[in-house]
């Protein structure tokens, strides 16, 4: 099965699909690397490297949307993983090939779907702050909605650890808003919709673990989701002890070794019906 095949794969999705990002069972990593690719084969990643070399096909269950003859995939960062001139930062994130900054994924009514688990092999490290989704607008002055882990710059949520998922609000409100937290808890998936209304201003956060069907966590919540911009799924890890400018400052460890896995990453466009798919 081919990229461009998968859409016999979700035939039966009910709601109608902005983008999908669901990895077929046969995919090969050298795929990524290639226009055929639903995800951007060049962005966003070290210098000199491929996707092929930073992405993983782990042996895991199937996430919540993947039942259907898709699997889950695995994002990786190293030392190596130095975006441009981002020398305090490590980041390896795969952006929707369809998603230009200025598509409709980021106008109406949209509600984004993926899930995530731990890979115990490659730990992240709770002394950083990670952010493993985020919408970053199109002229790169916020991120609207993010999904972090860690030790967060500035301090955790009132009675959040640092070993726990956060789906916060717009990075640039006073404060920050934080929409849901839950501990990541290993050998589990953590799967995600997230409602983002960019008529109305608003964000609401569905949640479930495993096979569950997703469930309201959180209300239609003002939020901040204007400037459109691009969705990111992977690791992008902060330094610890930056400047002013931690994208260029900043301590990271020396051998880097951390994965996050994914799987069911799709959009839905829930303009006209509202509809969401709560399980597949």
């Amino acid at each position: 099965m081919s990229f461009a095949t998968l859409a016999a794969v979700v035939a039966a999705q009910k709601c109608p699909l902005q983008f999908d990002g669901r990895i077929p069972k046969d995919a090969t990593l050298d795929s990524f690397d290639t226009s055929s690719s639903p995800f951007n084969d060049a962005y966003v990643i070290g210098g000199n490297q491929k996707w092929s070399s930073i992405l993983q096909f782990p042996t895991v269950n199937s996430s919540l949307f993947d039942a259907n003859g898709t699997k889950a995939l695995e994002v990786t960062i190293s030392s190596s993983s130095i975006f441009q001139s981002q020398t305090g930062f490590r980041r390896s994130e795969l952006l929707p090939a369809s998603n230009s900054g200025t598509d409709p994924s980021t106008a109406g009514v949209k509600t984004i779907h993926f899930s995530v688990q731990k890979d115990t092999s490659r730990p992240l490290n709770t002394s950083h702050e990670y952010q493993l989704f985020f919408l970053e607008s199109n002229d790169y002055s916020t991120n609207q909605v993010v999904l972090k882990y860690g030790s967060i710059i500035g301090g955790n949520p009132s009675g959040v650890s640092s070993d726990s998922l956060m789906v916060m609000g717009n990075v640039n409100a006073k404060p920050v808003v934080n929409l849901y937290s839950t501990k990541f808890t290993p050998g589990t998936w953590h799967n995600f919709a997230i409602t983002l209304n960019f008529n109305a201003g608003t964000t609401q956060v569905y949640y479930s673990t495993n096979n569950a069907p997703l469930a309201s966590v959180s209300k239609a919540v003002k939020n901040d989701v204007s400037g459109q911009g691009e969705y990111h799924f992977g690791i992008l890890k902060k330094p610890t002890g930056g400047g002013s400018d931690i994208t260029k400052s900043g301590f990271q460890e020396a051998g880097i070794n951390e994965g996050i896995i994914f799987g069911g990453i799709f959009e839905e466009d829930s303009s006209s019906s509202g509809c969401i798919s709560l399980k597949p």
